[in-house]
């Protein structure tokens, strides 16, 4: 059958050979349908030029409306500035944070500030950021720094130099290990925002019942936990962050250099060292050993707590965040808890690692002025209290330590400062990233007893000269 054009998209017979029907009834069909479709045509015709000489008219009221200034800002008024500040997620109610931001753009009328979230994991905020500014992006101004990050950053010539913002009478306010870390070469590239250092907690109900003392080396914890879980063999001993990742970086230290070990020493490295060996077959032995739970190889700083927090613990290595939240209406170990400086090898001393964050300003902000009147702001001893009361965030001013009103709420603040008095910032090189990835293989693999101490830590004695001696 042969078929004749179609009409919006519809094929129609001819009518001279349409079979058992009338030439002149099919004749008139195709009038009929010729003529419907001229007429729809027509109609879409009209719809599209009544529908242009709207838009025309739309496109010149608004080019009369531009011409007319319709669109700038009153006289007088000073054009809005949005600064952008990145940060890792705060624990707690957002509403504290919210006014501090609000309270800030109060007193810098016509200055915005979009708090941004990344990601939880530290790993994840690195690479976020050096994928950004490796390609020069403005898109944000105020960064939250974790210690270890500022020296790279800084000889990458991603950060500004904000020692404006520092004053020399004010350094006697910060905490030693806090202020090196935001320095490389002489020059202030960030300033402390909160601080941090690794502190054990130990369940004080536990040692009371059974006759210990908070213990001050880690033969005394190792005894304490092993004869407590005779008694309750529900009980961990000890827990900790041991999975592969920069957590364990920082409970190694404390091992290393409570035995007196380092990682560098005048600009030498000395891994390879008997301290360091020492340290480490204590780490290794905690596992076999029953003192703690095999679950330590894959914990971070959250499960950990979670696990202490529930009160299947006696001892637990973590940050300082924890306390707020172990004392809070329904955790089960309220009023149970106790905190203190991280154990020592016979003949040394307690060392914690630091940890904490600082404020830097991206030298390639569009608001660099703006930006910098933030970090002041957020750096103040008013801000900081207000983070401390609100996230039990640990000031980075050491005069907040004595204040009354903190010490009320949170009384562990006394015994901390001690400890972040003689805290230690992990190597100070922009190489640190590098470095780390090292360290946290070698370490892993004595803890799940994969490698000897003395394997590991002669291999990454070599693999960390090779790092440092690049050019």
């Amino acid at each position: 059958m042969r078929r004749g054009r179609a009409v919006r998209g519809k094929p129609f017979l001819h009518a001279s050979t349409a079979p058992g029907s009338s030439s002149n009834a099919h004749f008139s069909a195709g009038i009929r349908l010729r003529a419907a479709a001229v007429g729809n045509l027509i109609l879409v015709r009209r719809v599209i030029l009544s529908t242009l000489r709207g838009l025309s008219v739309l496109a010149a009221a608004v080019l009369l409306v531009a011409a007319c200034g319709g669109g700038d800002p009153p006289a007088g008024a000073p054009a809005e500035r949005t600064i952008v500040f990145k940060h890792s997620k705060l624990f707690g109610d957002p509403t504290a944070f919210a006014a501090l931001i609000r309270e800030f753009e109060a007193q810098h009328p016509g200055v915005r500030v979009r708090a941004e979230t990344l990601p939880s994991a530290s790993d994840e905020q690195h690479q976020f950021y050096v994928i950004n500014l490796r390609g020069g992006s403005a898109d944000f101004d105020v960064l939250a720094l974790d210690v270890i990050w500022v020296a790279e950053f800084a000889r990458a010539g991603w950060i500004a130099d904000v020692g404006d913002l520092l004053a020399a009478e004010e350094h006697g306010e910060y905490f030693d290990a806090s202020l090196e870390s935001a320095t490389w070469e002489g020059r202030t590239y960030a300033v402390p925002w909160f601080v941090d250092a690794g502190l054990l907690y130990y369940r004080k109900d536990l040692l009371a019942r059974y006759g210990f003392e908070p213990p001050r080396t880690w033969e005394e914890l190792e005894r304490a936990a092993l004869a407590i879980r005779e008694h309750e063999p529900a009980l961990h001993g000890f827990v900790f962050q041991g999975k592969q990742y920069e957590g364990l970086v920082c409970n190694a230290l404390e091992y290393m250099w409570s035995a007196g070990g380092d990682v560098l020493r005048d600009g030498d490295v000395v891994l390879d060292s008997a301290a360091n060996r020492r340290a480490l077959e204590f780490l290794g032995s905690l596992v076999p050993r029953g003192i703690s739970p095999e679950l330590v190889t894959t914990a971070t700083e959250e499960p950990s707590r979670y696990i202490f927090g529930s009160g299947r613990a006696v001892f637990m290595r973590n940050w300082p965040y924890a306390w707020t939240l172990f004392e809070q209406a329904d955790s089960p170990v309220r009023g149970k808890v106790g905190v203190a400086p991280l154990p020592h090898f016979a003949g040394h001393d307690s060392a914690a690692t630091l940890g904490g964050w600082n404020l830097g300003l991206n030298r390639r902000s569009r608001y660099p002025d703006e930006a910098a009147a933030f970090i002041r702001f957020m750096t103040s001893p008013e801000a900081q209290r207000a983070l401390a009361r609100e996230y039990g965030l640990n000031p980075a001013r050491r005069r907040l330590y004595a204040d009354p009103g903190l010490l009320a709420a949170q009384p562990h603040l006394e015994e901390l400062r001690a400890v972040l008095d003689a805290a230690r910032p992990r190597p100070v090189t922009p190489r640190y990233a590098q470095l780390s990835q090292v360290l946290q293989s070698e370490f892993s693999a004595v803890l799940t007893g994969l490698d000897e101490p003395a394997e590991a830590l002669a291999e990454a004695q070599r693999e960390t000269e090779r790092i440092l001696a690049r050019p």
